[in-house]
């Protein structure tokens, strides 16, 4: 729900603050006093484009400030407010109420903010657009658009789960397509590049080089290189320390003999200084055992045969070749096969191939077309009842004579289209992100006569009520809207007399619900409000001020043809709002 809302130098408003209840607001006042300005920063709030031409002329930039609650949402909304805040940054403040804003600058970028903290436009709309419904007169226009019919008519029918499966499935279907065209368009040039792809894997494969061989070759071919050398360096090491291969381990000139007489002599003392240090000689003598017989496997495993030195430089001359055509080292010619298989598994264009894939593709439009039809079958179901509550709505809005209609039909595809379908019935569909179908209202203002589109047959004011007959049948639809905030703005625009009646009495009745704000001109609606906002027009800016039981009525006796403060005006405004209170109380 919209708390409150402040504006600072947007349009004709220097400086408003306008606070909201719950059930119905009113703003109403004189033409260009502003009151559309408190729409405007409700738009700018819903992530609108910032026009700088708003901000008022003298000010650097405009201020809207808009204070929400969101204790009584529906669950699932509740949760995509938190998410929202969550990935944003934002804070709640210490009423648990949420503040967005938006500025708009003369010169520069507009700036949205979100429980405190700076955000996207994006992000401020993803927030406000689940709490807020705004409703202009230029969403009259938008609903005789066929994309804005086809959303009516799916909110009604709560399509999400036959049009995720669509959806899903479709992409799937659009992707073999493509791969299968592309395939056989491109057959030889794949065949082209399959055949070199395939010599490359062939090549590598008969190296068979193994992850790091080409290091591990450097090191080895070093070694070789070195052999006499290293193998007379590890002879004398293990001789000083061991002695020759053939001494039995007493020869007096070897380390381990000699530590090993040292470490005999002093043990063999009373003293336990001497014998501590016989204990350290211990590990000495351990150590170079050790590293003798390590001396003696590298001498053991050192080549005798100078053929290997040259099968080692013939293996690095044939990873070499490798290395020059497919990676700077092995493991990128590894890596560079590795690629190759699998993109080798998509080159296949050989007739079986081909026949496999447009089998597939087959398989999948099938799905497509099934689940295209339990949408187009979901969406005619509920064709019947939108049109029939909305008809009903109509009459109850002084349109008694008026019908509603809803068709829905296959989109038939262009001549030129990139993924036609057919469909059960041989019809050849175009079968688009939201469905095959074509949704399309029609209407007939008076019994008898056939139903047009609602673009060639509604008038400024029969439209303004088929929109709002729609929106208080989708409400009424939907539970998990409640709680939400609707705005109109002078949707009633075009009506007049018992119709204006009418449309307060939807209203008020919507308002049992929603928070409802509306921007209205006639009296009739305005009767039925429960809070009263008036838009004051004053010698340098205007102002917003919440008006009570004489001043409603004198504000009543104004809007009833400008008939002013005088004793027939009161009377007759108060016996509107006398009639609105009745009506109100009795529902």
């Amino acid at each position: 729900m919209l708390s409150e809302i402040r504006i600072e130098s947007l349009g004709a408003i220097s400086s408003a603050t306008a606070e909201f209840d719950r059930g119905l607001t009113v703003l109403t006042g004189e033409t260009g006093a502003g009151k559309t300005m408190v729409v405007t920063g409700l738009h700018l709030l819903g992530g609108a484009r910032a026009d700088a031409s708003r901000v008022r002329t003298g000010a650097d930039r405009a201020v809207v400030e808009g204070r929400f609650t969101t204790t009584e949402l529906g669950p699932d909304v509740t949760v995509r407010i938190d998410e929202i805040l969550d990935s944003s940054g934002a804070e709640r403040d210490d009423d648990d109420s949420v503040i967005a804003a938006r500025s708009v600058n003369r010169d520069g970028p507009s700036r949205a903010y979100l429980g405190g903290r700076s955000v996207p436009a994006k992000s401020l709309s993803g927030f406000t657009n689940e709490l807020l419904a705004l409703h202009g007169q230029n969403d009259q226009l938008r609903l005789i658009r066929p994309d804005e019919q086809r959303g009516a008519l799916d909110r009604f029918a709560d399509v999400g789960a036959p049009l995720r499966k669509y959806r899903m499935l479709r992409e799937e279907w659009l992707a073999a397509r493509r791969d299968l065209v592309d395939r056989t368009e491109r057959a030889r040039e794949l065949a082209l590049e399959a055949d070199r792809l395939t010599f490359g894997l062939n090549e590598i494969d008969a190296v068979d080089p193994a992850p790091g061989e080409d290091d591990t070759l450097v090191a080895d071919i070093r070694r070789l290189s070195e052999l006499d050398a290293l193998r007379e360096s590890a002879a004398g090491a293990r001789a000083a320390l061991a002695g020759p291969p053939d001494d039995d381990g007493t020869d007096a000139f070897s380390a381990a003999a000699n530590v090993a007489s040292a470490k005999a002599a002093l043990e063999g003392t009373d003293d336990g200084a001497l014998q501590a240090l016989g204990e350290r000689l211990a590990e000495a003598v351990a150590v170079i055992a050790d590293v003798a017989t390590e001396l003696g496997d590298f001498l053991s495993e050192l080549p005798s045969d100078a053929s290997t030195l040259e099968t080692k430089l013939a293996r690095q001359s044939e990873l070499r070749g490798l290395t020059r055509k497919y990676g700077a080292d092995i493991d990128a010619v590894l890596a560079w096969a590795k690629d190759a298989r699998s993109r080798l598994s998509q080159l296949d264009v050989s007739e079986e191939a081909l026949a496999g894939l447009a089998q597939r593709v087959d398989e999948l439009q099938t799905k497509v077309v099934a689940a295209a039809a339990d949408l187009t079958k979901a969406r005619n179901k509920a064709a019947k009842g939108l049109a029939k509550a909305v008809t009903a709505e109509l009459a109850g809005l002084a349109m008694s004579g008026a019908d509603f209609g809803i068709s829905v039909a296959p989109l038939p595809a262009r001549a030129d289209d990139s993924a036609p379908i057919v469909l059960a019935d041989g019809t050849t569909a175009h079968a688009g992100h939201d469905g095959v179908d074509a949704v399309e209202f029609g209407f007939a203002a008076h019994r008898g006569t056939d139903l047009l589109p609602l673009a060639k047959s509604a008038s400024g004011g029969e439209l303004s009520r088929v929109m709002l007959a729609l929106e208080v049948v989708l409400v009424a639809s939907r539970a998990d809207s409640m709680g939400t905030t609707m705005v109109f703005d002078e949707v009633d625009a075009g009506v007049g007399g018992r119709a204006a009646v009418q449309i307060g009495r939807r209203l008020a009745r919507l308002a049992r619900t929603h928070q409802v704000i509306v921007v209205t001109h006639l009296p009739q609606v305005a009767a039925y409000a429960d809070t009263h906002l008036v838009v004051e027009s004053g010698p340098k800016s205007s102002r917003v001020v919440r008006l009570q039981d004489e001043d409603r009525v004198a504000e009543l006796a104004r809007m009833l043809a400008g008939l002013g403060d005088t004793d027939s005006g009161r009377a007759h405004a108060r016996e509107l709002w006398e009639s609105a209170r009745a009506d109100r109380a009795e529902a």
